[in-house]
């Protein structure tokens, strides 16, 4: 359909740390970017926070730049495509659209206690029958039930229908449709511990064992469909055709159709997803089960997934809080500057650990520190404890499956260091493939927008899209890399427990 109007697509990833939008021609070329840092609320530790109203500012800015960039009128897109950071809260105002508070962002670690209580009442294995997921404060559920506990008046207000909730693509939809739209997808859907992903409804005695109001939810689509049209002035009329969480998105963009291909998003977190087509692995006990992106009328899709915490944000920290560092590329200079890290070792756990471990409590441990150490040593090994959380999770994945990891897709800010990347692979002992175009989860959401709209007809199109750029092979000897790897374990084991309340657990 290349060069006829109505071609384009828009595409806006609301993420964590900011807000990318990219504008794509009928030949999947990208043809307007824009992005913006989005700042983030620490109240207090192990609070994360975003205001709503930071959310729509920024996307409606980064729509409106990208466009201008890409020099290409409303009139000529097909459609839009929205992706998001998955498991955020926002609640608002059903008549006036107002937010009722702060979104309380999926790396949260609040609701600790409240998932302690839903365990030890022995609720873990109804938890994973019914939506995939573990209990752990990282996804929306409770979150949800804390919002409306700790501010005045809310719950009254939700349990009389006035409030909406919705994770931020919700969010982002009501404002797009002039609060005409109260919906979400199933792959976010999947992500707040309230969803069973076999019916795919919200289930009734989730809600009641979390204490969320049935009044506050949004309706769930699947996530290639129509979901209305945006009434925005900038971009009015305009299908809204799309809406799937980040790591879905990514999933979809990197071609990951059939069971056994595995991708790895290296954004604010890592995200592992390995496709598992219209099975779902009921015998897994650490990795989570979600639901892929699927079109209209198609049988429902799924993924194993694991979660890593801190991987961007690792960097940040590096240059935010250290001063260690002033830009994120400059970790690979630093850790090629040494040939090794003088056994110095950064466990990532700055917002608990996710999988394979799940404990909210693990903070980020630093260790094997000497009067030698230098900030390349640090560098170095907080890129190495990514590559290992990653190992972690795609052990435990392959162990769990039965199904085994032959390559590993990388995309993400972080696929651009190439340090990273080959010691991804070197700790694997599998190839890594990284393709032209590392903004995955935005790809993602304009391809399948444009699905939906006809400018790409089907996933073979998109199979011919993706290119890869550079192909990592490994190059440690096993004994080397087994070796590496218990000592890495050791280093994880002392992170565990920290912050339970009273000492360590």
């Amino acid at each position: 359909m290349a060069g006829i109007r109505g071609n384009h697509v828009l595409a806006v990833d609301q993420g964590t740390t900011g807000t990318t939008a990219l504008v794509l021609d009928g030949d999947a070329r990208i043809v307007g970017r824009a992005y913006s840092e989005l700042p983030q609320h620490y109240p207090q530790p192990g609070w994360v926070e975003h205001d709503p109203e930071d959310l729509w500012r920024a996307t409606v800015a980064m729509a409106g730049a990208a466009l201008a960039h890409a020099g290409v009128r409303p009139d000529e897109l097909a459609a839009v495509g929205v992706t998001n950071q998955r498991e955020t809260v926002v609640l608002w105002d059903r008549r006036t659209g107002e937010p009722v508070a702060n979104a309380v962002v999926w790396q949260d670690r609040r609701t600790a206690r409240r998932c302690d209580d839903l365990r030890s009442r022995g609720l873990e294995r109804f938890v994973r029958d019914r939506t995939g997921l573990v209990i752990d404060p990282y996804f929306s559920g409770t979150k949800i039930a804390w919002l409306l506990d700790h501010t005045d008046g809310l719950r009254r207000r939700a349990e009389r229908g006035e409030i909406c909730f919705g994770t931020v693509d919700a969010w982002l939809l009501w404002r797009l449709t002039g609060g005409s739209v109260h919906a979400t997808d199933v792959t976010n859907a999947s992500r707040t511990m309230l969803f069973d992903i076999e019916r795919l409804e919200w289930d009734d005695e989730l809600l009641a064992e979390l204490d969320v109001p049935r009044e506050v939810l949004p309706s769930v689509r699947p996530s290639l469909c129509g979901f209305g049209e945006t009434t925005w002035e900038d971009l009015r009329g305009v299908p809204i055709a799309a809406l799937l969480g980040d790591q879905q998105a990514a999933l979809f963009a990197q071609a990951c159709f059939h069971p056994g291909q595995t991708k790895n998003t290296y954004g604010t977190g890592s995200f592992v997803l390995s496709h598992t087509g219209a099975r779902r692995h009921r015998e897994q006990t650490v990795m989570l089960t979600t639901v892929a992106a699927s079109l209209d009328g198609e049988p429902t899709q799924y993924a194993m997934e694991g979660a890593i915490f801190a991987t961007g944000s690792a960097v940040q920290w590096l240059r935010d809080e250290l001063g260690i560092i002033r830009t994120a590329a400059e970790t690979e200079q630093l850790a090629r500057s040494i040939p090794d890290t003088g056994d110095v070792w950064f466990v990532p756990a700055l917002t608990g650990l996710g999988a394979p471990q799940w404990d909210p409590y693990a903070r980020g441990t630093l260790l094997g520190i000497t009067r030698g150490t230098g900030r390349a040593h640090v560098a170095r090994a907080v890129l190495e404890g990514i590559a290992y959380l990653t190992r972690d999770v795609v052990e435990s994945m392959q162990r769990q499956s039965g199904i085994r990891v032959a390559e590993l897709r990388a995309d993400g800010g972080a696929a651009a260091n190439h340090f990273l990347m080959q010691f991804q692979a070197d700790v694997l002992g599998i190839p890594v493939d990284v393709p032209q175009q590392l903004e995955s989860t935005s790809l993602g959401a304009a391809f399948a927008a444009g699905m939906v709209a006809g400018v790409w007809q089907d996933r073979d199109d998109l199979e011919q899209v993706r290119r890869t750029a550079a192909r990592y092979e490994p190059s440690l000897d096993q004994y080397e890399r087994e070796d590496r790897y218990r000592r890495w374990k050791q280093a994880a084991q002392r992170s565990l427990g920290w912050a339970v309340p009273g000492g360590v657990g």
